[in-house]
């Protein structure tokens, strides 16, 4: 009875009230996809429609609101998150709003309102008092100290620590970044009533306001995903929408978002290294390989890690793929040049990859299908303090599988003769062909898998302990047949077999531990492995003068693995002012294993070789004032296959000259000990595997890096211009050549390793921009790449020379949908062609082809360009506990026909040359689902 009177005075109350109340006089709206506390949505709320909206935080602190809004009013908005938590709100006629549970609750808020600012204006006396009686005993004004405030930045979701998100003292250039575990430090905070605004890339930026109790201890701020967010709540600092970014604050430093990787164009998934490849200064033309050629370098010259262990093959199914299941990353940085002496071991970049940790709050499973590909993803907290993630991706052989992979083996061009080119022969005629060429039919049979899996234990807030495993590998089939024509001593056919086998298995136990505010550790310890197996042999059947089939086999077997125990650990430590030092020490051992046999004879090639290498490196961060930071910094390598020690000397430098331009340049030495070795074959392409350097044959590789650049950002764009120019020693190519192949003699192979010089310069140039429904960046980079090696001749064009790339991208949002498109040109890649072959007789009768082969690289590909386009729906409410997406994919719209590679075989002295083509036109559909 007495609540039926209670609820009969409320709603009296409140429809006297609404009679008396003035209308809320606001039209601001609301737009995107909320998911956060009661209290932040009502700061936003106010934000957006410059209202006062009062409200009892303790009232509503367990509250939270999760839903999307389009274009609706801010008063439409208030009404329906307080109806849905049976909350009301009452409108003062200066338009200030109280959120209210019952009637009595209005004045209460307003008594606690006056109580609070009587007690702000007595401190503030308080205070004046002070100052005005230190004053009068003549002696200086009380000025707060400048204090020393530590924190974490994680998901506010998940819980996840969100490493390398930018934190500044707002209106000053105190900034820092968070380590790999989400901490920070900052030194020289002025005042206990400063704001942090924080920034990580793919996240809400957000804004911290200190008190006097916060700064007691170390905060936690808790960011939210802005993968599905579309709304524009105006903060004051830069916030970048886009899925990846450049980072002014470092030189030659990309860092990419891989919950917003479904806006961008793809063939099969959202894909971590292949969407680098649509910044400045990283190769786009290379639709093969899912490895970074970064400013000239080559794949091998990239160290990519994946939770702190080394990944050796970063391609799935022909480098349509990369290695990396995008629902088991947090976090990609790659480096293109001038990077830390925390790394080493490569010439180029790096690409430092981390692994998510698991959702530490609730069990969460996704699933991704598209019709070339399968993957589920699960993480889950096992108790309070660990957490376990599991990710699972396969390929599987459908009807757009076969579509493709048809397309790209039955693609190839086939003409014959001196001189022979694609199309028949030279330009201008010439050339001659067997009757319209040959024909090829290929079943193509290849699939690939990954498995990610892992462990993360933090029994307190200072130590953390993780085991991540990572398991890929692939099955590649690209054998063909091809019948001659009866040109050809009345016909015949070519039966090739070209089956690979490859794959990496790695794991790392990592143990991070928070000493003090100032110390920090990361000891971590890892096992890598990579193998690969190639069966790449032919049977060439032709009929002799008598009309009997005549069969010869020939082609090779090579088998290639690398083993990598490591042991490595990281420290920084936050000295005394504005330096901070990092530091650490490493250990290595290497095995590395090569095997090469022909089809008709036992093993040519057995090759087993071990290495130890080890050292330290130390490096300093320095801001001598707030706009200059510099970071000198050494490394020390010892290798004991040459028993020397390897000093890398580096620097980089950043200069503000205002808030919106920035100044930046490196330089340094680096060192490669592992290197994966170009074979030159030019019968059947170029094939690479991994050496170790035996300061010998394989010398050391070294590079020398010089970078200057300029950033000029506003709120809504960025102009990045870099240009950079690298020298490189000691590089290494590959050649085999066969002797003593008589009758009834098994032969020899012998090994030829060729070594030169060669250097890499370039200039690129960035045009983002960064918020809005529109976002999106031109990119341009020229650049040349050059090698030099006696054997050769001299100077020649590296195989991954490209003078001209341009890319861009754009992406759309509207309501729910995501557009995006992009667009590449790239120059030719330069090759090496056989020209003419012809025939000589040994002493014993039997006769023997050789070719005449073009000057080293000196013809070129035709230029390469495609445009993709995709588009995603987001399905925010499927039902009560699913989310997700669907997302179309068109890839190579206007079919293209890009030359992936040549390649030529000889029959009765002529040459035949195939042109292997990238992929066509391809459509793709992808289904995201996430369960809860």
């Amino acid at each position: 009875m007495k609540r039926l009177l209670f609820l009969m005075g409320f709603t009296a109350f409140i429809a006297a009230s609404a009679s008396a109340q003035s209308k809320l006089s606001t039209t601001a709206s609301i737009s995107g996809f909320y998911s956060m506390s009661m209290t932040e949505m009502l700061d936003t709320l106010a934000t957006k429609s410059q209202l006062r909206i009062v409200y009892d935080a303790a009232m509503i602190k367990d509250y939270m609101v999760t839903d999307r809004y389009m274009e609706e009013p801010v008063k439409d908005v208030l009404a329906q998150i307080c109806r849905d938590n049976n909350l009301y709100y009452w409108l003062d006629p200066d338009q200030s709003i109280y959120i209210i549970r019952k009637p009595a609750d209005v004045t209460r808020i307003k008594k606690m309102v006056a109580e609070n600012k009587a007690t702000v204006a007595q401190d503030r006396s308080k205070l004046a008092l002070v100052r005005k009686d230190t004053m009068t005993e003549g002696r200086k004004p009380m000025v707060m100290q400048a204090f020393k405030l530590s924190g974490r930045v994680i998901d506010h979701n998940t819980g996840e620590s969100l490493p390398a998100a930018m934190v500044r003292v707002r209106n000053t250039n105190i900034v820092t970044n968070t380590n790999a575990d989400g901490y920070f430090t900052l030194l020289n905070v002025p005042a206990d009533t400063c704001v942090l605004l924080i920034n990580y890339l793919g996240y809400q930026a957000d804004v911290f306001a200190l008190n006097g109790a916060n700064i007691k201890s170390e905060i936690l701020i808790r960011l939210f995903s802005a993968s599905k967010s579309l709304n524009e709540v105006v903060i004051r600092d830069k916030k970048k929408d886009n899925a990846m970014s450049t980072d002014k604050r470092r030189v030659s430093v990309l860092q990419i978002s891989p919950a917003k990787l479904e806006e961008l164009p793809n063939i099969g998934e959202k894909d971590i290294l292949r969407s680098f490849q649509l910044m400045p200064g990283i190769s786009a033309s290379n639709e093969s390989s899912s490895g970074a050629y970064v400013r000239g370098g080559t794949p091998d010259q990239n160290l990519v890690l994946f939770d702190g262990f080394t990944v050796y093959q970063v391609d799935h199914l022909y480098g349509f793929f990369s290695a990396f299941n995008s629902n088991a990353v947090k976090d990609v940085t790659l480096y293109k040049g001038g990077f830390s002496a925390k790394y080493g071991g490569r010439l180029s970049s790096v690409t430092d990859i981390v692994g998510k940790e698991g959702n530490s709050k609730e069990t969460s499973i996704a699933s991704d299908l598209s019709l070339l590909s399968a993957n589920v993803f699960l993480e889950k907290p096992i108790n309070d303090k660990s957490t376990l993630l599991l990710a699972y991706r396969h390929s599987y052989q459908g009807p757009l599988y076969n579509k493709i992979f048809n397309k790209f083996n039955t693609s190839t061009t086939i003409s014959t003769g001196s001189g022979a080119r694609m199309g028949g022969g030279p330009p201008g005629g010439g050339g001659g062909g067997f009757g319209g060429g040959a024909a090829t039919a290929t079943t193509p049979s290849s699939s690939f898998y990954d498995l990610n899996a892992k462990y993360t234990y933090a029994p307190d807030d200072k130590n953390r302990f993780s085991w991540s495993i990572y398991q890929g590998n692939d099955n590649l089939d690209n054998s063909r047949d091809v019948t001659l024509p009866s040109g050809i001593s009345g016909g015949g056919g070519i039966s090739s077999t070209d089956k690979t086998t490859y794959g990496n298995l790695g794991s790392s136990f990592k143990w991070s531990s928070r000493w003090n505010s100032r110390l920090y550790s990361n000891t971590l310890l890892s096992y890598s492995t990579y193998h690969s197996d190639r069966d790449n042999s032919n049977e060439i059947t032709v009929k002799d003068s008598e009309g009997n089939d005549q069969t010869v086999s020939t082609g090779t077997f090579e088998k290639n693995n690398l083993k990598d125990f490591s042991l490595k650990s990281d420290w920084e430590l936050q000295l005394a002012g504005k330096v901070k030092l990092l530091f650490g020490g490493f250990g290595s051992r290497q095995n590395v294993a090569y095997e090469n046999s022909l089809t008709d004879t036992g093993t040519l090639i057995n090759q087993n070789t071990k290495a130890f290498t080890g050292g330290g490196y130390a490096e300093l961060e320095l801001s001598p004032f707030n706009a200059l930071q510099l970071k000198p910094s050494i490394r020390s390598t010892y290798y004991d296959l040459t028993g020397k020690q390897y000093y890398e000397p580096r620097f980089s430098a950043t200069y503000t000259l205002t808030d919106n331009l920035t100044l930046k340049g490196a330089t340094g030495k680096f060192y490669q000990f592992t290197n994966r070795v170009i074979k030159e074959d030019i019968l059947a392409g170029s094939r690479d595997f991994w050496v170790l350097s035996n300061g010998s044959t394989i010398p050391v590789s070294s590079a020398l890096h010089y970078i200057a650049g300029i950033s000029y950002e506003t709120n809504r764009f960025l102009f990045d211009v870099e240009a950079y120019y690298k020298k490189l020693y000691n590089l290494s190519e590959y050649s085999q050549r066969q002797t003593g192949r008589r009758p009834g003699s098994e032969g020899t192979l012998e090994e030829h390793f060729y070594n030169g010089n060669g250097y890499t310069k370039g200039i690129e140039f960035l045009m983002q921009k960064t918020q809005g429904r529109y976002t999106g960046w031109i990119s341009y980079t020229l650049s040349e790449a050059t090698n030099n090696f006696e054997v050769y001749g001299g100077a020649f064009a590296a195989n991954q020379d490209t003078g001209h790339e341009f890319k861009l991208v754009n992406v759309y949002h509207t309501g729910r949908w995501t557009l995006s498109a992009t667009w590449i040109y790239a120059t030719g890649k330069p090759y090496t062609a056989p020209l003419t072959s012809y025939t000589v007789n040994d002493y014993t009768g039997r006769s023997h082809t050789f070719l005449t082969i073009s000057a080293k690289n000196s013809e070129r590909m035709p230029a390469y360009h495609r445009l993709d386009a995709a588009a995603t729906y987001d399905l925010i409410k499927i039902d009560s506990r699913k989310t997700g997406s669907i997302g179309f994919s068109l890839f190579n719209i206007y079919n293209r026909s890009n030359v992936w590679y040549k390649q030529y075989s000889i029959v009765n002295n002529q040459v035949i040359t195939s042109n292997v083509n990238y992929l066509g036109f391809t459509p793709n559909i992808t289904l995201s689902l996430k369960w809860k």
